[in-house]
């Protein structure tokens, strides 16, 4: 992997003039599902899921794993809510089944291949009373066709168990279920009665076909079928919507409760979780502007990217605080949203906080509509959470061309000395790789998703602090230098 990536032009002469393209990021819903995130305009339907605040969720927690490495890349999220630890439980054992094809293929040194990607995004469908719900997208470019996929993962705290989207509906009711499914697929372009017959004719490949499952936000149950499930791998993903009168007879005892509570959700989820306290956000205040001249003294730029995370950001703000330093914090927007209360202790402590993209895809495989999408709803998360919108923007895996400069006002960043923390969990080699290779005005490349790489940030600060370095942020270092 590169070293030493960051073009002398995208550092030094600051913002660049770019046209913003016309999407505006909105997030006024969530229905984003047939695109991984990664564009608005979803074609699944006239009614939305209703949007979910994951910041309401107490003691969320985001498990994020991800590479840097353009030969080898792949981002992948998946929530964690205390009491639905076997829902949990079986979203991280499909995205670890995931993620070993991937770094299998990397560590024989195949990589994922030339449009090789592999990106896991997550997104709420509900959080409230007795109910979980969570959808996980699945883009993978290495596969046949589009490589898209989705499963939605559903959580019962009434029994305690994990339930598949099958569950929605009970036993007794699956013949006319599926008969309602036949009618409206019957005469779409792609789709015959065989083909159709054939993929909900063996029951115990049922859960697998009807995986997709999830309310409107007016109680009718949209299912959505994978390319290639129900029809002609060439027509797509196809999406049935069954009206609330229609289908709620036949929904399960669950079903039921799923389906009140994404019409009409309470104001908080209680799965039966013991309360645990949330870890404390730090409250450190940046003591005012940074003085620093970086013509002058030894400066040095230390960013972090994939976050926020808990705890790992709130331990990361504390070691800057004690040696004064301020960073540069390149988010997720999911993560944005899921804690925003560690976005603000960011800003207020003085640090940058930019933009890493909503869910982590490669920005060059997007068209520049899905670009917008992608960084203004980032910025307008940062923005809700700090009261300012960001000025830069750290591409994942450092991809960007000109299709991506264009479509964005934010000034791109790079760096100049890449850890490869997420390559090696070893707190010392990071720390030392750092010290070691360090020259001044560097850009360094951390995650603050990795315990391994916040328990390296002392002895970085410790030493180099010591041979007279100032820590800085990215759009300080690029004024003074």
């Amino acid at each position: 992997m590169r070293t030493r990536v960051l073009l002398s032009s995208l550092l030094l002469l600051g913002p660049l003039s770019l046209t913003a393209a016309c999407a505006s990021g909105s997030t006024g819903t969530s229905d984003d599902t047939a695109t991984a995130g990664a564009r608005p305009g979803s074609s699944s339907g006239a009614v939305p899921v209703r949007a979910v605040d994951p910041a309401k969720i107490k003691g969320l927690q985001i498990v994020n794993d991800s590479s840097e490495d353009k030969s080898c890349p792949f981002a992948a999220s998946y929530p964690d809510v205390p009491g639905a630890e076997a829902m949990t439980a079986a979203m991280k054992k499909d995205v670890e089944r995931r993620l070993a094809i991937v770094r299998e293929s990397c560590e024989d040194g195949g990589g994922t291949g030339p449009n090789g990607e592999l990106n896991v995004s997550h997104q709420f469908l509900v959080a409230s009373g007795d109910v979980l719900g969570v959808r996980l997208t699945t883009q993978d470019y290495s596969a046949a066709g589009s490589g898209l996929s989705l499963r939605t993962y559903w959580y019962d705290g009434r029994a305690g168990a994990y339930r598949t989207a099958l569950a929605l509906v009970g036993d007794g009711s699956r013949d006319p279920f599926l008969s309602a499914l036949k009618k409206q697929l019957d005469g779409r372009e792609g789709t015959d009665a065989g083909t159709v017959d054939e993929a909900f004719g063996d029951p115990s490949n049922l859960a697998a076909v009807l995986d997709d499952m999830a309310f409107t936000g007016d109680g009718g149950l949209r299912v959505t079928f994978d390319r290639g499930e129900v029809g002609t791998p060439a027509a797509g993903p196809y999406v049935v919507t069954i009206p609330k009168a229609t289908v709620t007879p036949w929904l399960s005892a669950f079903g039921k409760r799923v389906q009140q509570q994404t019409v009409r959700p309470t104001d908080s989820l209680d799965l039966g979780a013991a309360y645990t306290p949330a870890p404390a956000v730090p409250t450190h205040s940046a003591s005012g502007d940074d003085d620093t001249d970086c013509a002058k003294v030894r400066c040095v730029a230390l960013t972090f990217d994939d976050g926020p995370a808990a705890p790992e950001t709130g331990t990361l703000l504390t070691y800057l605080a004690q040696y004064n330093a301020r960073a540069t914090f390149f988010t997720v927007g999911q993560n944005v949203a899921a804690h925003p209360d560690l976005v603000r202790a960011e800003a207020r402590a003085g640090n940058e906080v930019g933009n890493h993209s909503w869910n982590h895809p490669d920005l060059t495989k997007l068209t520049p509509r899905q670009v917008a999408y992608q960084l203004n709803r980032t910025s307008d998360a940062i923005k809700a959470a700090t009261g300012k919108a960001p000025a830069l923007f750290r591409p994942p895996y450092g991809a960007v061309n000109s299709t991506v400069r264009h479509a964005t006002t934010l000034s791109p960043v790079l760096w100049t000395l890449d850890t490869e923390d997420w390559k090696y969990p070893d707190a010392a080699k990071i720390s030392q790789t750092v010290i070691g290779k360090v020259q001044r005005n560097d850009v360094v490349l951390l995650h603050d998703i990795h315990p391994t790489s916040v328990a390296a940030v002392p002895e970085i600060l410790r030493t180099l602090t010591a041979r007279g370095y100032h820590f800085v942020t990215v759009s300080h270092l690029r004024a003074t230098m």
